[in-house]
């Protein structure tokens, strides 16, 4: 294998590793989102039969 590859095949796993890591960081830092109650919009009818 020549130097242009080896350096194209390295530089492609760095770039592909650094978005990976990237990502599952922003992943594991999001903050929550508050979740609606998905029975409070049933709150106001009757009871069902």
């Amino acid at each position: 294998m020549n130097t242009t590859a080896i350096i194209t095949m390295v530089l492609a796993q760095g770039i592909v590793s650094l978005f990976t890591f990237y990502f599952f960081y922003k992943v594991l830092t999001i903050k929550p989102h508050q979740e609606p109650d998905s029975y409070s919009e049933n709150d106001k009818e009757s009871d069902r039969q």
